[in-house]
């Protein structure tokens, strides 16, 4: 079998424009800590800070627009279906928009709620506050960005993820630069540059989508029809995938915690190999999501010769890509750390924990591709309960906190990705022995 196949190739295709666009995501947020950073109060940066981190976890949890969309559509699109593809574009973006606009009508209490369970200092939450409502306002356009995200990449139009995240972002940055440090609108202008930048990059996306919608022959009519049939399957993988978030963020959320109780200098000494870990997943994820557009074709089109090619293209390719970032880190680790921090205790600790940079690439690189497989095929619910198994090794794992510190916090992050791919390759395993990965069961 040749190392660089055709399938390679396409993986490739779809996987390096994703890797190029996710990794202008926390660019973004590296210059939006700069503008802020530079003002004549810290409680302007831990404002944006706290509202960042509560739209993040609004908007994670809405990741299944997404994720939901790219399956559905690759799946319509291996199987030629045109009134499918219509489907898998309508109903999720009417959905998305729907909550969109139940985020804006009742953001003023949603705020003050998610502002209640942070705390903290007065000042800061009274920025935060500024920051979240206008930034919310964009909540339609937001939500509506991942669904036009999902379906182009469910048809492989391969620089449309390019075109959308990048142009986005750096119109983020340019808005910021401006209003933040132009006007001095402060966290005000933080949020509007984003909102703004949301709406902006809607729009092109609804031009690139009707670009495809007439070279793949969807009709007008075939649009308003759309609206009809397999709405229930929609919200029932949707129920799944949102779930299946839902403990993904809380496993994350509890290495912030438990961190802070192991002391300052350990959430600090976190954030910054938190930093290398996310960088990793975002590059890695590229694959995730060409797996994603290419097996649910595959799904689609009935084809096993073809899933099993993308299966083994995925796992040479993203395989070779995580030992290069084990390699990086081994070599290079202490100099990254250095880059992102100046403090030399920072350092000195950052380096005592950095043999699991080394090692999370590796095990996890597994659980981002199967997530693909799974997206892919729409099953849901088998990714919910995957989710359920490893978030419950992470809870058993944390046991060992009060003998290892933060060496046992670590020990938990690799067991939570180790078990989500050891779940995950089981299942499907089992489903490629009794051939029952083409199942309609997979659409429960």
């Amino acid at each position: 079998m040749r190392f660089f196949s055709t399938t390679d190739k396409a993986l490739w295709r779809l996987a390096l424009p994703m890797i190029f666009s996710n990794i202008t995501v926390p660019l973004l947020g590296l210059v939006d800590t700069a503008v802020i950073g530079h003002l004549d109060s810290p409680v302007y940066l831990g404002g944006v800070a706290i509202g960042a981190t509560a739209t993040s976890f609004l908007f994670m949890l809405l990741l299944f627009l997404r994720m939901s969309t790219t399956g559905l559509t690759a799946q319509a699109f291996g199987a030629n279906n045109p009134a499918a593809l219509a489907r898998a574009l309508v109903q999720p973006l009417g959905l998305a928009l729907i909550a969109g606009f139940v985020i804006v009508a009742l953001r003023y209490p949603l705020i003050n709620l998610a502002l209640q369970i942070v705390g903290g200092n007065a000042q800061v939450l009274e920025q935060a506050h500024r920051f979240l409502e206008i930034r919310w306002l964009s909540a339609p356009a937001s939500l509506a960005n991942l669904v036009l995200l999902g379906w182009l990449l469910g048809v492989q139009y391969a620089r449309a993820p390019v075109i959308l995240l990048v142009v986005g972002n750096v119109l983020n940055i340019a808005l910021d630069l401006w209003l933040v440090m132009g006007l001095h609108l402060n966290v005000q202008g933080a949020a509007m540059a984003t909102a703004i930048a949301e709406y902006a990059t809607f729009f092109i996306g609804l031009l690139m989508v009707k670009k495809v919608l007439g070279m793949r022959g969807i009709t007008l009519s075939m649009l308003k029809d759309a609206w009809r049939g397999n709405v229930r399957r929609l919200l029932a993988l949707n129920r799944d995938i949102m779930l299946r978030s839902l403990l993904l963020q809380i496993c994350f959320a509890s290495v912030t915690i438990f961190g802070a109780r192991l002391g300052s200098e350990v959430v600090a000494v976190n954030a910054v190999l938190m930093t290398l870990l996310t960088f990793t997943a975002y590059a890695l994820d590229g694959f995730a999501y060409a797996v994603e557009a290419h097996s649910g074709q595959a799904y689609g089109a009935r084809n096993g010769s073809q899933l099993l090619s993308v299966w083994q293209a995925a796992c040479r390719q993203a395989g070779l890509v995580a030992l290069s970032f084990a390699l990086i880190y081994a070599c290079f680790g202490e100099n990254i750390v250095a880059l992102l921090t100046s403090l030399t205790e920072l350092q000195q600790q950052a380096d005592r924990y950095l043999h699991w940079q080394i090692v999370l690439p590796v095990v996890g690189v597994w659980c981002y591709l199967l997530d693909g497989m799974f997206i892919g095929a729409t099953r849901g619910a088998e990714m919910r309960n995957s989710m359920a198994v490893a978030a419950a090794g992470f809870g058993l794992s944390l046991l060992t906190v009060p003998w290892l510190g933060n060496h046992g916090l670590w020990l938990s992050v690799a067991v939570f990705l180790a078990l989500r791919g050891l779940s995950l390759g089981w299942i499907w395993r089992r489903h490629w022995r009794n051939n029952t990965w083409f199942s309609a069961a997979g659409h429960s």
